[in-house]
């Protein structure tokens, strides 16, 4: 789950630049949040990932335990470039990590959370 300060601009983010789609989205009016829940596919055969709206609240402190988001992806190198292309902030250009030979890069949403691609293997 990742809070998140415009629920909308979060779920442009997700669906348009990453490819998700939004599953399910449901307001609690009596405790000021929606939720909404996004993925590659239906949340009984795949991992999703909820976004939480807090409905007062306009920023949040990221902390520092936690690292980032991973999605595989086909080709790190397409991808990273249709994700600026889009408009997505890349934080590290596609090339092998730094330990081994795995293709990864790093981009960031919205609201500042990294997100890390990693090449299919």
């Amino acid at each position: 789950m990742l809070r998140v300060t415009n629920l909308e601009r979060s779920l442009s983010f997700y669906t348009e630049v990453l490819g998700m789609s939004l599953l399910r989205k449901s307001a609690y009016p009596e405790g000021r949040f929606t939720l909404a829940f996004l993925g590659y596919g239906s949340e009984i055969d795949n991992t999703v990932l909820e976004l939480t709206y807090n409905w007062d609240v306009d920023s949040y402190e990221l902390g520092n335990a936690f690292g980032h988001i991973a999605i595989e992806v086909e080709d790190v190198y397409r991808a990273t470039d249709q994700i600026r292309r889009l408009g997505g902030k890349v934080l590290r250009d596609a090339g092998p990590m730094n330990a081994g030979t795995t293709v990864i890069s790093f981009i960031e949403d919205p609201d500042g959370y990294p997100i890390e691609l990693i090449g299919a293997k």
